[in-house]
């Protein structure tokens, strides 16, 4: 079964000097100041679509990843996963790295590795990503 998660933004002003709120409907878990120089400088203490787009990649890896090992009969006791997305003004996102560190009793490093770039490759978010450079580095612990 499908579903559909929502969110919205309320924006005022130009660019440069405005700002706006995003807030999580689906969830409920709240609303988030956004602006210009949140994204394109110092956050500041507001967010920006390319934090909210690092969340994003970062849970969904987390669970692509963490299906797999537990397919290949690995299931993780733990995964770390940060996701840096680099935006550049003028240009737009230019790449995303995920770093994942995960503690997986009995698995090689060599599988951790390859589960890893999988998941990288087929979680849904990096899939929608695919117009952008998406690197990892993983770590088996």
């Amino acid at each position: 079964m499908a579903t559909v998660r929502h969110a919205h933004t309320v924006w005022q002003g130009d660019l440069l000097k405005g700002s706006g709120v995003v807030t999580l409907d689906s969830s409920g878990l709240g609303s988030y100041d956004v602006s210009w120089p949140a994204r394109s400088e110092e956050p500041n203490g507001k967010t920006s679509p390319e934090e909210l787009i690092a969340a994003a990649h970062s849970s969904c890896f987390s669970m692509a990843f963490s299906n797999g090992l537990a397919k290949d009969g690995h299931p993780p006791t733990r995964l770390d996963t940060k996701a840096d997305v680099t935006f550049q003004p003028g240009e737009g996102i230019t790449g995303i790295h995920l770093t994942v560190t995960g503690e997986v009793p009995r698995l090689d490093e060599a599988r951790f590795q390859e589960l890893a770039e999988d998941a990288k490759k087929n979680c849904p978010v990096s899939q929608a990503l695919t117009g952008t450079t998406i690197t990892l580095t993983a770590k088996l612990v």
